[in-house]
């Protein structure tokens, strides 16, 4: 089983990421806004897990990371630059250097 997920709010995040990692990562989509409860529902199976969350830099995103920082105060939050907004309209390589800073294993591709 993997031990590192990263939870994203939707599709295009997670295809995104998966392109780039080189190790097996559970990713899970919130689909957007998400109740404390749908939440602890969808994260149950990971609980031994080490937890990464990284959402848009804009208000939905802010309101998924708000919920995590109280429910799960040990989560991993990454950022995407405020410039991009959206994890899935960041560039691969800035992609790259972020989950790299997190100690993920990324393509080399990803690298030069």
């Amino acid at each position: 089983m993997d031990e590192k997920v990263i939870i994203v709010e939707g599709g295009a995040d997670r295809k995104r990421l998966v392109r780039i990692l080189a190790e097996p990562v559970t990713i899970i989509c919130t689909n957007g806004t998400i109740s404390p409860y749908r939440l602890e529902e969808l994260l149950a199976p990971f609980e031994e897990q080490e937890l990464f969350v990284f959402v848009d830099a804009d208000e939905d995103g802010e309101k998924i990371r708000v919920l995590f920082k109280r429910e799960y105060p040990d989560a991993i939050h990454l950022y995407t630059e405020k410039t991009y907004r959206e994890v899935e309209t960041t560039p691969d390589k800035v992609l790259a250097s972020i989950l790299l800073g997190a100690e993920f294993k990324i393509r080399p591709e990803f690298l030069t």
